[in-house]
């Protein structure tokens, strides 16, 4: 579960910063990369706003997930 959590995390992290990028200087980096516009994303993209999304849920609907430090051991 910890490389779950970890994962969550680190993609929760890329999305935000996405959005800050969106939001300041109206540049999706995901589009950049993989493809596609505002209006039309690539298939690619989508995937990834898609992964991103769940890693989002999972760490919103997991106790703990978001405040707690990880432990040794999990």
């Amino acid at each position: 579960m910890q490389g779950l959590r970890t994962a969550s995390r680190i993609l929760t992290i890329i999305g935000a910063l996405n959005w800050g990028l969106v939001g300041l200087f109206n540049w999706n980096l995901v589009e950049a990369i993989f493809g596609g516009s505002a209006t039309m994303p690539s298939m690619v993209s989508r995937i990834i706003y898609t992964i991103v999304g769940i890693a989002g849920l999972y760490l919103l609907l997991t106790p703990g997930t978001v405040s707690e430090p990880a432990r040794a051991g999990e």
